[in-house]
């Protein structure tokens, strides 16, 4: 059994490693082709023949999340409470608009189907609870429902990711306008996302807050995971990435990896932004683990496979675990956000790593109290500045 539970394990790490590099963009295009070639992947061309409509975004069954129900992303970690670490959901004076990143990793579509009765919706349970709730400290939290694009969508050549990521984005772009327009009420807002949520997000800064009023009500966002480039923030003006904790209206963003590697990371990183979670400040040098305010455990299985059924495996999300205090250093080199090792310990063995030193699932839950208390503390700064000018 001990050597049956190892080859399981080796397969579930080759796998992760698989994905997080080839959906990190640090293999070669030979070797990206791999996943497709070892688990399927949909028919090409990318065709929107069969998908399904887009959701109505004036259901309530339309989110993940909403503060009128009760749902995951409520989730605190042990030992904190309402109101001290957390608002009231619908009572906050902020909201989050949060973008969920990829769970669509088995199928046959390169759109997911909405399909509830789905490990894709297992893993979409797993993001409200592991990361969506960092945001509960500050904010009513609004999560949408998507049309999420395929991981496979990132093994394809630039071509198929545009095609398949494009057509996600029209969802998100959706939910935000009635968000915006229904839900929102004029209140300031967080815009926040992990991974293909932060592609989505880059665009939606881009499209939808920069240049217009908007961008006067957002408190921050939190373009978290997936390779940002800094480039991508040299066009939005009224978006620059943030230098200091209590700064507003800016963005911040972070791809995590061991510092095990420090001395030799992808050179893809070196383009991208990173903004060290534990000093907040641009390309931030070596923090220490007194700055860390705090990681939670990751609550639940995150569905890794890519081949076979969309089964549900029955994962039931009940409570997170308590927070763990200095537990990292970090900091930023070349675009990526080295922090202390956790090949060892549950961070690295509960499906955060990816292998090779990527930490790719570790963005939010090792960051969690460090997120959730600066979340709030942007949210106060900018309520105060608010009333000051009025």
């Amino acid at each position: 059994m001990r050597i049956i539970n190892r080859i399981i394990l080796g397969l579930v790490g080759f796998t992760a490693l698989i994905l997080g590099c080839v959906y990190l963009g640090v293999f070669g295009p030979m070797i990206q082709q791999l996943p497709t070639v070892m688990f399927g992947s949909p028919e090409k061309p990318f065709n929107t023949d069969q998908v399904v409509p887009q959701l109505d975004y004036s259901l309530l069954d339309s989110w993940v999340a909403r503060p009128e129900v009760d749902d995951v992303a409520d989730l605190l970690p042990a030992g904190l409470t309402i109101p001290e670490n957390a608002v009231v959901q619908g009572e906050a004076p902020v909201d989050v608009f949060f973008t969920h990143p990829t769970g669509f990793l088995r199928g046959s579509s390169w759109i997911y189907t909405l399909d509830r009765d789905t490990a894709t919706e297992e893993n979409t349970q797993w993001m409200m609870a592991n990361q969506a709730s960092a945001f509960n400290g500050c904010c009513n939290v609004y999560a949408p429902r998507y049309r999420q694009g395929s991981i496979f969508a990132y093994f394809n050549g630039d071509d198929i990711r545009e095609q398949v990521l494009g057509f996600a984005y029209q969802d998100v772009a959706a939910a935000f306008d009635y968000f915006i327009d229904q839900l929102n009420e004029g209140r300031p807002f967080i815009v926040a996302s992990h991974s293909q949520g932060s592609h989505h997000s880059i665009r939606l800064l881009r499209e939808k807050v920069n240049g217009t009023e908007l961008a006067n009500r957002m408190v921050a966002a939190y373009v978290i995971g997936g390779n940002i480039a800094k480039k991508e923030f040299d066009d939005l003006l009224d978006v620059g990435l943030c230098d200091s904790p209590l700064q507003t209206g800016c963005a911040v963003h972070w791809d995590t990896w061991s510092e095990s590697v420090l001395n030799k990371p992808p050179e893809s990183a070196y383009l991208n932004a990173c903004v060290n979670p534990l000093s907040w400040s641009v390309d931030g040098g070596l923090a220490a683990k007194s700055e860390h305010v705090g990681a939670v455990p990751i609550h639940g299985d995150f569905q890794v496979s890519m081949s076979g059924q969309d089964r549900p495996s029955g994962v039931v999300f009940e409570a997170l675990d308590a927070p763990i205090e200095k537990a990292v250093q970090a900091q930023c080199k070349g675009g990526f956000l080295f922090i202390t090792d956790q090949s060892e310990n549950d961070f690295g063995l509960a499906g955060g790593s990816f292998g090779g030193g990527n930490y790719h699932g570790l963005d939010y839950p090792i960051f969690h109290m460090d997120i959730r208390e600066n979340a709030k503390l942007r949210s106060e700064q900018f309520l105060r500045k608010s009333s000051e000018r009025l």
